[in-house]
C-alpha cells in the first residue's frame, strides 16, 4: 500500500523560508508525476508545482514563479518544495501528490491517485 508523508510546515515571518518533504512508500515504480498543492482556509485548492518524472521537467503555479522549487531526491523516493521570499498569502495546508493517469486531466487540475495528509504553512506579515 503506497504511503506519502509531508513534513517541515510550520510558522515564518513573510520573507523566510521553509523546505517541505514528502517521504513516499509502497510504490513499486516510480509515479510519474509528483506534486505539491496547497489549499487555504476558504479557497480552493491550487496547484504549486509537478515534477514529470521520466525526465525531470518542472512545472509552476503562476503565484510561486520564481519563489518556490521542488526537487526529487536521487532515490526518487522523497520529495521537497523549497519555500523562499515567503508571503502571507502562502499560508495554507500544503499537500504532496503522486500519479496522475493518463485522462486525468492537466496536472494542476489535481486528479492525483495518490495525496499525503497535509502539513501548515503559516506566513506572519
Amino acid at each position: 500500500q503506497v504511503a506519502l508523508a509531508e513534513s517541515g510546515g510550520g510558522s515564518v515571518q513573510a520573507g523566510g523560508s521553509l523546505r517541505l518533504s514528502c517521504a513516499a512508500s509502497g510504490y513499486s515504480k516510480t509515479p510519474n508525476y509528483i506534486a505539491w498543492f496547497r489549499q487555504a482556509p476558504g479557497k480552493e485548492r491550487e496547484g504549486v508545482a509537478c515534477i514529470y518524472t521520466p525526465w525531470g521537467g518542472t512545472h509552476y503555479g503562476d503565484s510561486v514563479k520564481g519563489r518556490f522549487t521542488i526537487s526529487i531526491d536521487s532515490g526518487k523516493t522523497t520529495w521537497y518544495l523549497q519555500m523562499n521570499s515567503l508571503k502571507p498569502e502562502d499560508t495554507a495546508m500544503y499537500y504532496c501528490a503522486a500519479d496522475l493517469p493518463l485522462g486525468n486531466g492537466d496536472w494542476e487540475d489535481g486528479g492525483f491517485t495518490d495525496w499525503g495528509q497535509g502539513t501548515q504553512v503559516t506566513v506572519s506579515a
